[in-house]
């Protein structure tokens, strides 16, 4: 079944959404925020445990609100794509995200009750593929698009790349809470782009054979950066900062190759209004 603009909008916005969350929750781990509520969690330090007492308990509730919100769109928009019978791989990838959700909430919780590496760790990673299902199921549900649209993707992620370079954790700059928001939000911009190559690039290039090899170079990519950023806030010097500069500069390689892939060979538009679509 076709999709409408309206739902089009609503499955983007549940993308749009988790990543402004997933930023957030960067922001309110690595400024401790979530400490503030440890001892009285659901609760915090507030009136009655209700409303916020500083700045830092103020984080931790609008980060629990926004998270409430993009819960309710996440599962609103899966709802709804199922009942209206839209295609298979967007209601399986909304539905993966969904099933998700109670074990990020219990994860979320024990990042403020539990302050230990391996719950952010296993909260950012669910987070993430949370994040991947909304961003395919966007991807999926758009009208064709034209191989310079495509390009311009790429391009975008070639040039978003050296920023995090530049922002790779203690490196160059002090990684504070506000530059680890800067570069988790570039990092999940890139991720987005280079999944959103990897899922058009056999409808638009004509070349079976270099379709395969963006759809590839672009998969890699979207592998090693979802690598760095669940690695990114244990990173503070040695071995683990030389790995993540060096895979940053190896994601640069490969956007180039798949930008200079798509500007190189004669594409065709697709036959169909979905990516892949059967």
């Amino acid at each position: 079944m076709s999709i409408d603009i309206r739902l089009r909008r609503l499955i983007a916005a549940s993308t749009l959404l988790t990543g402004v969350l997933m930023v957030l929750g960067v922001y309110t781990a690595a400024a401790g925020a979530g400490l503030t509520c440890a001892g009285r969690w659901p609760f915090c330090d507030g009136y009655l445990g209700l409303f916020p007492a500083n700045w830092s308990s103020f984080i931790e509730w609008f980060h629990r609100f926004v998270a409430m919100i993009t819960g309710i769109i996440i599962l609103g928009t899966t709802v709804t794509a199922w009942r209206r019978r839209i295609e298979r791989r967007i209601r399986i990838a909304l539905a993966g995200s969904t099933v998700l959700l109670p074990s990020q909430i219990i994860l979320g919780a024990l990042t403020v009750t539990t302050y230990e590496w391996v719950i952010l760790t296993a909260h950012f990673l669910t987070a993430s593929l949370i994040f991947t299902g909304v961003v395919l199921a966007t991807v999926w549900s758009q009208p064709v698009i034209n191989r310079s649209t495509l390009f311009r993707i790429g391009t975008l992620a070639m040039v978003a790349t050296p920023i995090l370079i530049l922002l790779t954790p203690h490196a160059f700059i002090i990684f504070d809470p506000t530059v680890q928001s800067v570069y988790y939000a570039v990092g999940l911009m890139i991720y987005t782009a280079v999944i959103t190559i990897g899922a058009w690039a056999p409808s638009v290039v004509d070349d079976s054979n270099s379709a395969w090899r963006v759809r590839m170079t672009a998969s890699l990519a979207a592998a090693t950066m979802i690598g760095l950023l669940i690695i990114g806030r244990q990173v503070y010097a040695g071995m683990l900062q030389y790995l993540s500069m060096g895979g940053s500069l190896f994601i640069l390689a490969l956007t180039i190759g798949a930008v200079v892939t798509l500007r190189r060979k004669d594409t065709h538009p697709p036959s169909r209004g979905i990516p892949g679509g059967d």
